[in-house]
């Protein structure tokens, strides 16, 4: 196993260690503090994910009264190495059985119109690297989002001393947790 693999499988670890009803609450934290950001209040269009497993599951965030007029696109993986942000016309059962938009009844939108990206992940550090599952669908879309904030949503127990970064490791702008906000500026 290499080093990552093994970060991964410690950090994943610990989410799943969370009871259900700590996971949707902090959750629940992580979504009013993405609500009360600068970032999300500016942003016209938010992109977001659906969670699996014992991912930070952000789907209320969708009806704070902060998400009001915004319109939330998810990716949608259309290749083995690609990824576009569609705004969902119904779903589907996508790559590694993650649930994504149907690109048959949805509408694909233009990354540059992004104006917040809220990223999954495994685990971070205080450099504001991100952990990824390793296929590296982020690091290709994001700097595609060139006028997105780019936040990572997780749980404290995801906090990593320090993670490998490689040079094609996109640093997040931010990382929200349940207890803080790790951003070098406001967010």
């Amino acid at each position: 196993m290499n080093p990552k693999q093994a970060l991964r499988e410690q950090y994943m670890q610990a989410r799943r260690s969370l009871s259900p009803e700590r996971r949707a609450e902090a959750s629940a934290r992580v979504a009013w503090r993405i609500a009360a950001m600068e970032a999300f209040q500016a942003a016209d269009t938010v992109m977001l994910y659906r969670a699996v497993g014992a991912e930070t599951d952000l789907q209320m965030l969708t009806a704070l009264p902060a998400a009001k007029g915004k319109r939330f696109v998810y990716p949608c993986c259309i290749s083995r190495t690609e990824m576009i942000a569609l705004l969902p016309g119904s779903w589907r059962r996508g790559a590694f059985g993650i649930p994504e938009p149907d690109p048959a009844s949805s509408q694909r939108i233009p990354p540059e119109e992004i104006g917040l990206v809220i990223c999954p992940g495994v685990a971070f550090d205080d450099a504001r690297t991100r952990l990824g599952m390793g296929g590296g669908y982020y690091d290709r879309f994001l700097p595609l989002c060139r006028r997105a904030r780019i936040v990572m949503a997780a749980f404290e127990v995801q906090h990593a001393p320090r993670l490998p970064r490689e040079e094609t490791d996109i640093p997040m702008d931010g990382i929200v947790t349940e207890k803080d906000v790790y951003s070098l500026f406001p967010l």
